[in-house]
Formats: C-alpha cells, structure tokens, sequence
C-alpha cells in the first residue's frame, strides 16, 4: 500500500458534530476533500446549509442536520439520517462545543451544566450512538475534540468548567479505547491548542500573552487541524486507539 492510499477516505461515510463554523466546518470540508460523503450536525440550520453549500460545490456529498448534542434524542435521530441518507457511517468526529470564561465562585450551576453537558455528554452520547453502528460493522473511527485545557490550566482566563469537561473527554476517549477495540474500533481525541475561530473573537486582548506561551509564537489556524483528522480517520492510524493527538504550538510543553 502506497503513502496516497493510507490517507485517502474515498467512499467512507463521516459525521461531524458542530460543523456549522470553525474546526467542524474545516474539519468536515477536509474530511469531503479526502474522499468522505459527510454529515453535518448543528444547531443552527443556516450555519449548516452554507457548509452543506460549500462542499457540494467541491462535487462532494454532504447532507444538513439540525441537532442539540445535549439531547439524546435528537442525537439518536441524527445518526439514524446519516444512515438513511448516506447508507452508513465509518467516522464520527465529535466537535460541538462551548466555552465560558466565569471565576469558579461565581459560576451558576446552570452554566456548570451547560458547558459539562454539551462538551462532555455531548460527546458521550455521539461516541455511544456511532459504537452501535460501528459495532456490528467491526470498524470504525471515532475523533473527539479535546483541547490542551485537558492537561494545563490555562492562564490568566478562569474557566474551571471548560477544562474539566474537556480533560473528561480525554479520558473517555481512552476509557471507549480500551471497551471497543476488540470490536474494531479506534477512539481517538485531538487536542487543540489556541485556534483562531469565532470563540476567541472576543478575547483577542489575551493574543499577546498566549502568543508569549506558546513556543511557536502565535495562535494556530482550523486548517492545522485538518491533517491530524485525517490521520485518525483513515487507514494511516491503524494502530493508534486510545491517543490524545496535541496540536498546541509547543505550549504544554514549555
């Protein structure tokens, strides 16, 4: 098997979770540019359209689904369409997620919720509704995307909750390794490090400091996720379940 072949996901079938904006829609426009029919999952079905819009006129398949991750239901009959519309499903890539940046103290338990609940159960949920297809199957690739906040406390915002959801999707990720890879199954997360997408536009005061933290000097762009979705979709990570892919500019390592 040759370098092209391990990467190349021609006729596999891809769902990505909060595809509307930012790392999903990059990672999904990736994922349909390596060969990938796509379901786009969102909350706000304008945001999902215009994604949908855009892969289909890079003469890829992709089908729109409104969802809240939140709710089992409405996850459950996200898959069941991405069955039906595109016939099977081989990648779920669990993106959808939220941010809150409240002093610890401070914080109402409704927002607690909020953030575990979409960040966490969300992830969940989606990784239980793909196992159940993938497990009769015998393959399949499920993404989860962490952050560098599952290892290191992030400085100087205050945002307890995020980071306790995220390093909670780090360790199920490794928990659904270890469970589903006698069933074939590989669960993998990445984990980003600062990305330049709608969540940061109201913060970019911080840019600076962060930018002294990282060792690369500078806050990464989506498109620099793109590759490492496609090395733990596809044949080229055969033998990786269970890893945490860090994509932080060096700054956990400083």
């Amino acid at each position: 098997m040759n370098i092209s072949s391990l990467f190349d996901l021609t006729g596999r079938r891809a769902l990505v979770t909060g595809a509307g904006r930012g790392i999903g829609r990059v990672l999904a426009i990736a994922l349909a540019e390596a060969g990938c029919d796509v379901s786009l999952v969102g909350t706000t079905m304008a945001n999902i359209e215009a994604v949908n819009s855009e892969i289909h006129q890079l003469g890829h398949k992709s089908i729109a689904i409104q969802a809240d991750v939140k709710m089992k239901e409405q996850v459950d009959k996200a898959f069941r369409q991405t069955i039906e519309q595109l016939g099977g499903l081989d990648i779920c890539v669990s993106n959808a997620g939220i941010g809150m940046q409240k002093s610890a103290e401070e914080m109402k338990e409704e927002d607690w919720d909020k953030i575990i609940d979409t960040n966490l159960k969300g992830v969940f949920l989606c990784a239980q509704a793909a196992a159940r297809i993938m497990i009769p199957q015998k393959y399949g690739s499920i993404i989860n995307i962490a952050s560098m906040s599952a290892m290191t406390v992030n400085v100087p915002q205050k945002q307890a909750a995020y980071n306790t959801s995220k390093s909670g999707v780090a360790m199920l990720t490794q928990a659904l390794a270890v469970e589903w890879a006698q069933y074939g199954i590989r669960v993998n997360s990445i984990c980003p490090g600062y990305i330049m997408t709608d969540m940061l536009s109201n913060v970019t005061h911080l840019f600076p400091l962060w930018e002294s933290l990282t060792p690369m000097g500078r806050i990464g762009n989506p498109e620099e996720l793109s590759g490492a979705a496609i090395y733990l979709a596809s044949e080229a990570s055969s033998f990786t379940t269970g890893h945490n892919l860090v994509v932080d500019g060096g700054y956990t390592v400083r």
